[in-house]
């Protein structure tokens, strides 16, 4: 059979070399074919590469869904964020801490409401709201409670960043601290309504000496996590003839050998053979010149009465008029050490109100011990937020930002309040700034007459 398309291709070499002769219809036809050709081939690579991009495109944004982005933390290890979620506003003032993970030990528990560099840790995200919200506003406060069983011991530790100011809610307990450089160890009692205060990097530790749980309220001074090393942590991962030539026990590092490390955290201990270990304790009390550095008697101190409630403080005072010589101690520890807090018991009455106010050194951090309250704030970009609190809850104020507390219940609200400074708090509420500006600017700023302003009665110094 003869070759029709090679034929053709024959012929055009031919007739090309007679001259410039327009192609025949076989010629022309043939040339039509080779592009027909070719413009479907292009066709086909254009609709496979659209496709594959949209396959992609498609595959990409299913991921995105599916998978949580990965960032690193500031110490380097890797966390998920979640996605971006509406939370309510008021958690970034208001954890609620009993719905917190509750971290267990054999001689107690302990809850935090603290910010966290893995964000997984959050039991939820009105936790992580509060707990950037802390951060965010480089507050220098962390929250937690210690309960301790019958007998149990928070073991000696320090914390590498962070002082740490505790209130005793509950119990009885006996408290080491252990001073720089061979100062010697100071040892006091506490009971229920008293304040403790460790620097940071001091050896601490709490033992239950009495019947019921010890239940403390604690502050440290970070917005950071915190950082916190155990003593028998800090033994076992010395190497073992380190710690034979620190220690120089009989029997040298044989005798360190000896020591076994438990397979469950110790961070808050109980032995269940207690009573074999230990034969005899005493629970020794320290000079009160020592003591009073790191105690102060807040339930048994001045009280200082407002409209509507009651305040007593354990914090540093410039005029110490009215103290006595141990008062005066704390007061000087709280300013000699950097980065300490002010603490107080708020006492509102049944169905009164803390006025709105505000704090130009100190951030406000509080637990609600007991009562029912609403809190209102206002931030610095205008929003408001109020919300109810309950027996547990944690609440936050950032420097500036204007506030209440208001007693919503049949019993009195009393709160543990913490400041973020060891200078004296420095505040100014809003019947003070309101009455202190003159009615001419507030007639002018309220659209009122000027006499319309003398109806708001002057406070009473």
């Amino acid at each position: 059979m003869d070759n029709q398309a090679f034929e053709m291709h024959g012929e055009r070499i031919q007739s090309s070399s007679k001259g410039n002769e327009w192609p025949k219809k076989e010629e022309r036809k043939g040339n039509w074919s080779l592009m027909k050709i070719f413009l479907v081939c292009l066709l086909a690579c254009v609709i496979t590469t659209a496709i594959g991009v949209l396959v992609l495109s498609l595959v990409y944004t299913t991921t995105t869904h599916i998978v949580k982005e990965v960032s690193v933390t500031d110490d380097g290890a890797t966390s998920m964020k979640p996605e971006d979620k509406n939370v309510d506003v008021k958690f970034q003032f208001l954890n609620h801490l009993t719905k917190s993970k509750v971290y267990n030990f054999p001689g107690g528990e302990i809850q935090w409401a603290r910010f966290r560099n893995d964000v997984n840790e959050y039991e939820n995200d009105e936790e992580m709201e509060f707990g950037k919200s802390i951060n965010n506003h480089r507050s220098s406060m962390t929250f937690g409670t210690l309960r301790i069983k019958g007998k149990g011991l928070r073991v000696p530790h320090w914390h590498f960043n962070a002082n740490e100011h505790g209130y005793l809610q509950q119990g009885t307990a006996w408290i080491g601290v252990i001073g720089a450089d061979g100062s010697g160890v100071t040892t006091y009692n506490v009971t229920a309504g008293q304040v403790i205060f460790f620097p940071r990097n001091t050896v601490h530790w709490i033992k239950n000496v009495g019947t019921e749980d010890c239940v403390f309220l604690l502050f440290f001074t970070t917005h950071e996590e915190l950082q916190t090393l155990d003593v028998d942590d800090a033994f076992f991962s010395t190497p073992e003839d380190i710690a034979a030539r620190a220690l120089k026990p009989q029997g040298g590092v044989n005798f360190i050998r000896t020591f076994k490390k438990q397979m469950e955290d110790q961070a808050v201990n109980l032995p269940p053979n207690l009573d074999e270990l230990v034969k005899s304790a005493d629970y020794v009390q320290s000079p009160d010149h020592q003591v009073w550095q790191y105690f102060y008697d807040l339930k048994g101190s001045r009280e200082y009465p407002f409209p509507g409630g009651i305040f007593q403080w354990a914090r540093y005072r410039r005029n110490t008029t009215g103290l006595n010589e141990t008062e005066k101690i704390f007061s000087e520890s709280l300013n000699k050490h950097e980065n300490t807090l002010t603490l107080a018991t708020l006492r509102i009455f049944n169905n009164q109100l803390g006025q709105p106010h505000f704090h130009f050194n100190a951030n406000e951090m509080g637990y609600v011990i007991s009562g029912c309250g609403q809190a209102g704030v206002i931030t610095s970009s205008g929003a408001t937020s109020s919300f109810n609190i309950g027996i547990g809850d944690v609440i936050f104020f950032p420097v500036g930002t204007q506030h209440y507390l208001k007693s919503i219940c049949d019993e009195d609200l009393l709160l543990i309040l913490a400041y973020s400074t060891g200078d004296q708090l420095e505040t100014l509420r809003m019947n003070d700034y309101f009455h202190a500006t003159a009615d001419h600017i507030l007639a002018q700023i309220f659209f009122k007459e000027q006499d319309e302003f003398k109806k708001f009665p002057k406070s009473k110094k």
